[in-house]
């Protein structure tokens, strides 16, 4: 398989949102986003407990225009929005929403990881679509990690959660609006994988902890964020530690972005009607119940 050069290295920036401090790989300085990826958040923290879940992670908030994703590594995510879904995620499984023309959710913490306290580690990335998907019916799919597909490397050393698209003949179970190709790599120490990529793909790597070889010589590490040229068949990733990481790779949409807090649409526009259709009431009304 002929290796995709790596296009740059880089490590995510801390930022700080709303007095929780977190891991930022895009967008950072040099790199506004990865089309179709928008923005990746690593929050990694532990909960003290003692708090009610309406005391903690985010209050009901509005989205249109693209599907903002969490990878739940540690704890839970309380999923409630104004279409009427309420669901609790846990480690291994995945929270996927696409909002379309408008929709509240709020993401709270599980009643027990509040109360009692404990660890919790997620990722959330956004993903643009291209216009003719923005203003479509908002929708919501949790998967679970029972549900989710694992194909292990030839060396049995690192498990791919595969989240969406094709890899080893396995179809990733979630729906999505425009052509991904998403994982989740759990690799013990010395495991190797190789990863084909769909051609005309963008490509990155986000890496959590541990340490890497990429592509046989590229020695990487915690929060690294790893984008790639379009010029190859995939990827080769081989543990030094044990290591966690997740692939996001996808078709690029090529079209203009414009965004403003949580809404992400092609003109400004477009923009303005968002701001003017959640204040009118027009995304719904979220009623959290707990």
């Amino acid at each position: 398989m002929k290796h995709r050069t790596i296009k740059k290295i880089a490590g995510a920036q801390k930022v700080n949102m709303g007095g929780i401090l977190l891991d930022q790989a895009i967008p950072i300085r040099g790199i506004d986003m990865i089309d179709p990826f928008l923005l990746i958040h690593h929050w990694d923290d532990s909960l003290k407990g003692g708090k009610k879940q309406h005391e903690t992670g985010v209050g009901p908030h509005p989205h249109r225009g693209f599907t903002p994703v969490t990878f739940i590594f540690e704890g839970g995510i309380h999923h409630q929005d104004s279409a009427g879904h309420n669901r609790v995620v846990y480690a291994g499984g995945t929270q996927w929403m696409h909002s379309g023309k408008g929709i509240i959710h709020s993401e709270r913490f599980p009643k027990e990881l509040v109360e009692k306290g404990g660890q919790l580690e997620f990722i959330q990335f956004w993903v643009n679509v291209p216009a003719n998907k923005k203003m479509v019916d908002p929708s919501y799919q949790p998967l679970d990690a029972a549900d989710t597909p694992i194909i292990p490397s030839a060396d049995g050393k690192v498990k791919a959660g595969l989240i969406a698209g094709y890899l080893d003949n396995k179809k990733g179970p979630i729906k999505t609006e425009t052509e991904l190709f998403l994982l989740r790599l759990d690799m013990e120490a010395s495991g190797k994988m190789e990863i084909p990529i769909p051609k005309g793909y963008n490509a990155l790597v986000y890496q959590l902890d541990g340490k890497m070889r990429v592509n046989g010589s590229n020695e990487t590490k915690a929060k690294d964020l790893i984008w790639f040229n379009n010029d190859g068949e995939g990827i080769t990733v081989e543990a030094s530690t044990n290591t966690r990481a997740i692939l996001l790779s996808g078709r690029p949409i090529n079209e203009p972005v414009a965004t403003y807090g949580p809404f992400v649409m092609n003109t400004n526009n477009e923009i303005q009607q968002a701001i003017m259709d959640y204040q009118a009431g027009k995304m719904g009304v979220l009623n959290e119940t707990f």
